[in-house]
């Protein structure tokens, strides 16, 4: 994280924090009989975000955008960590719920940051997400929430702690990502998630042995040498064989909104370097080498893709560093 710390010469009166998305692009190990399951790989983002501020206060309040949300965490974690005070909350901006974001992980690690900050008591966020029940299965919404980047996680272990990074890469500067967003969709989550993952087959050791060589002998040396098509390939590769196997949690489809998926086919069609869906979606994503062929492939799918209309379109870029903290804003 970048910003200023506890080192401030004033008293800490309020933090501001801007905490980014992140795109988790696949599980690498659905089998476990290693000893860890799940393994993830995701990415940090720019776009979209959560700004939340706090600041001391007579009583516990929030407003704003998932006010509700954001003061049950807060409470959580007051209760938790043994934080002292009141505190008021306004939350500035949110990134959609249940859309593939991480959202809950993100609001969840910036109050408790901010109310570690407020109090003067330190904490290990790493910890926070296992005992808010955030990173159940993956480590990636902690890793882009500390440093950002493009992350992968060596799956939970039999101790039940939030999965450790086991590599982290910075995203090339000029790349971006197409986001297509259902705003009439929600993801998989809550119990329905977990029954999810019970009824799941177990994935066979041959599939997931694939997976893990397309991230170690594709994805990863090319994005290391910033090779957007070996990038890509790994990345649409990995999506279509875990879209399949969670197909029967999707009603059937590789990716979970129908409109999402015709407009995936015709960007990786229209030249797309990669192509997959964000978690449980229904947030997709299509992989370009620049600002401009982002730009041209919107008007495209919006010109070209009947399922296009209604659907809302941002163009994102890697952010190479984890969330923001301004002390007394």
């Amino acid at each position: 994280m970048d910003g200023n710390g506890l080192a401030e010469t004033r008293a800490i009166e309020a933090i501001r924090i801007h905490a980014p998305a992140r795109l988790h692009l696949g599980l690498i190990d659905m089998n476990g009989s290693l000893g860890r399951r799940f393994g993830s790989i995701g990415l940090a983002i720019d776009a979209p975000a959560v700004d939340v501020e706090v600041r001391r206060a007579a009583s516990m309040t929030a407003s704003g955008p998932e006010a509700d949300r954001a003061l049950r965490y807060a409470r959580n974690c007051a209760e938790m960590f043994g934080f002292g005070g009141d505190y008021a909350i306004v939350v500035n901006e949110v990134m959609p719920a249940h859309a593939g974001f991480g959202s809950g992980t993100q609001i969840a690690l910036a109050l408790a940051e901010a109310l570690s900050r407020l109090s003067g008591k330190a904490i290990d966020l790493r910890k926070v997400g296992s005992r808010l029940e955030r990173g159940a299965r993956s480590g990636i919404g902690v890793a882009s929430f500390l440093d950002g980047g493009f992350v992968v996680d060596g799956g939970r272990g039999p101790k039940g702690e939030v999965p450790p990074v086991i590599a982290r890469h910075p995203f090339p500067e000029d790349w971006r990502l197409l986001l297509i967003i259902d705003p009439n969709m929600e993801g998989v989550h809550g119990p329905e998630e977990a029954e999810a993952f019970r009824r799941l087959p177990q994935m066979p050791d041959a599939e997931t042995a694939h997976l893990c060589r397309l991230v170690m002998m594709q994805l990863l040396p090319g994005l290391v040498e910033a090779d957007i098509s070996s990038v890509g390939a790994a990345l649409t590769e990995i999506q279509a064989r875990l879209g399949d196997h969670f197909a029967p949690a999707q009603g059937g489809r590789r990716f979970a909104s129908a409109r999402v998926s015709d407009c995936l086919a015709e960007a990786f069609s229209s030249g797309a370097a990669g192509v997959g869906q964000s978690s449980w979606g229904p947030t997709g994503f299509a992989l370009v080498g620049s600002e401009a062929e982002a730009e041209a492939l919107r008007e495209r799918l919006v010109r070209n893709c009947h399922s296009a209309e209604g659907l809302r379109f941002i163009t994102a870029r890697g952010r190479n560093r984890g969330a923001t903290v301004i002390v007394n804003p």
